[in-house]
């Protein structure tokens, strides 16, 4: 598709944003024209590098004057498609923007540009002796803003929750050129609505974050992490059903089928057993004797539930091992095929062993490879396709394999995304989960921020005339 900018549009932009933030040549504008969502791809018209929140207001002007839609973008990590140029245009990269501004040790707080990526964050406070819990599978990558917009969970959401539980302020520029600033410091602050909540999850649709001000907690004083095999993967999932009803909150309850642990064992080779049909990796935190009192409560459950082998970890480097063994799992699946295609359905704890089942009838019924994978104290798991996007007899078949499975989600009480957002990939979801009077809602909030649609167009809504499934 033939650029919507004039050369003399192209020179204007390198000279109020310099050329080194400025690539409009076709090759350069293919790495933007997707993210980490498979099948979906749009090459936009330029993309720029803004460096300050003046230069992000420059470039929402730019993108009004010359009509044209404007996509933020962090690191490109995303699983649905939320940064995707869908309709071209401007994409503005906040990467650039990436100095963390202030740990405020007296307040327990952070204050980042949106660029900064999330690990180094997690590092930075940790070296003062503080904790950001926040920790999605891609932390060494993924930006904080991108944590934002998409709401962004982690291996320990169930204990400490998720991003929107840790933001305390954000500054934004909005489509019209304004700048927003919500919320701050205060741990209590119920002065007018709160557009903090809002923008919180909202995609990239309704303004672009320039500043971000998270909460701090002290660090747990101990842990304990233990791994449990199983020879049915849906008694591991009534195995969290009774950790949780037994009242105890791991810091981490993650789950692996059979799939997975073969993926993981031929990626990184730690000793998984790979006759085993499920594994939970149980991280528990605190006060040194509470540690000790629930990692035993939890051993007393998973004997009682049927578990094969139970196994504590006796050092912090073998710890870690687990932990990391389970970060690498959609990367381990990766490499089985030439296309994976990761779904994120969520669904009440008490529903896990039946969603796993409904996974195992889907397979067989569709007759293809999948590997799940998840959060399984959150009830969020990850069912991945294993396919080949170049097959489109199989594609076909894998949309219609989580197109029923979204069914079942929805019937038990579940959620079409716990954390990786709709995006383009789930727009045809949406109104399944929440009605056409929920999604009236949203157009008129979004209407509202952005009443011409330009700011991330193509993100969230259905098309005014629907078809069913994927969009």
């Amino acid at each position: 598709m033939p650029s919507r900018l004039s050369a003399q549009a192209i020179r204007e932009l390198e000279r109020r944003l310099g050329k080194e933030q400025v690539l409009h040549e076709t090759e350069d504008l293919h790495t933007y024209g997707y993210d980490a969502t498979p099948e979906l791809k749009s090459l936009p018209d330029v993309v720029l590098f803004p460096r300050t929140a003046e230069e992000v207001a420059y470039v929402v002007e730019f993108a009004n004057q010359n009509g044209l839609p404007l996509s933020p973008r962090g690191s490109g990590t995303g699983l649905s498609g939320g940064s995707i140029p869908a309709e071209g245009g401007v994409v503005a990269v906040m990467t650039r923007m990436n100095r963390i501004l202030e740990i405020d040790e007296e307040n327990l707080t952070a204050t980042v540009e949106p660029g900064v990526i999330t690990l180094d964050l997690a590092s930075a406070v940790a070296a003062r002796g503080l904790f950001y819990p926040p920790d999605p599978g891609s932390q060494k990558v993924s930006t904080i803003a991108g944590n934002v917009a998409e709401n962004a969970g982690g291996l320990r959401g169930l204990k400490y929750g998720v991003t929107r539980d840790y933001v305390m302020a954000l500054e934004a520029v909005l489509m019209d050129g304004s700048h927003l600033m919500t919320g701050g410091k205060a741990v209590k602050d119920v002065a007018g609505y709160s557009f903090r909540d809002l923008l919180v999850g909202s995609e990239g649709t309704l303004g672009i974050v320039t500043k971000v001000t998270v909460s701090l907690i002290p660090p747990p004083k101990a842990k304990k992490t233990m791994v449990a095999y199983f020879k049915d993967v849906a008694t591991a999932g009534q195995a969290v059903s009774e950790i949780v009803a037994a009242k105890i909150i791991p810091a981490t309850l993650e789950i692996l089928d059979n799939t997975t642990i073969n993926a993981i064992e031929d990626y990184v080779d730690i000793g998984l057993p790979r006759e085993m049909q499920g594994l939970l990796l149980v991280e528990v935190d605190g006060h040194p004797a509470e540690v000790e009192e629930e990692a035993a409560e939890i051993h007393e459950v998973l004997q009682r539930v049927g578990a094969d082998t139970i196994r504590i970890a006796q050092t912090d480097e073998e710890a870690e091992d687990l932990t990391a063994a389970r970060r690498t799992a959609l990367s381990a699946l990766a490499r089985v095929s030439p296309t994976t295609i990761l779904e994120d359905s969520t669904v009440p704890r008490s529903e896990l062993a039946s969603t796993f089942n409904e996974i195992a009838r889907l397979t067989k019924k569709y007759q293809l490879t999948v590997g799940t994978f998840g959060h399984a104290g959150d009830g969020n798991l990850h069912p991945t396709a294993l396919t080949d996007e170049r097959n489109t007899e199989e594609i076909t078949r894998v949309h219609a394999f989580f197109s029923e499975l979204y069914d079942h989600v929805l019937a038990v009480g579940g959620t079409v995304s716990g954390e990786h957002g709709i995006g383009m990939a789930k727009v045809g979801y949406l109104e399944r989960q929440i009605g056409s009077g929920g999604v009236k809602v949203m157009r008129r909030i979004k209407n509202a921020f952005d009443p011409d649609g330009r700011l991330n167009p193509g993100k969230m809504f259905i098309p005014e005339d629907p078809g069913n499934g994927r969009a």
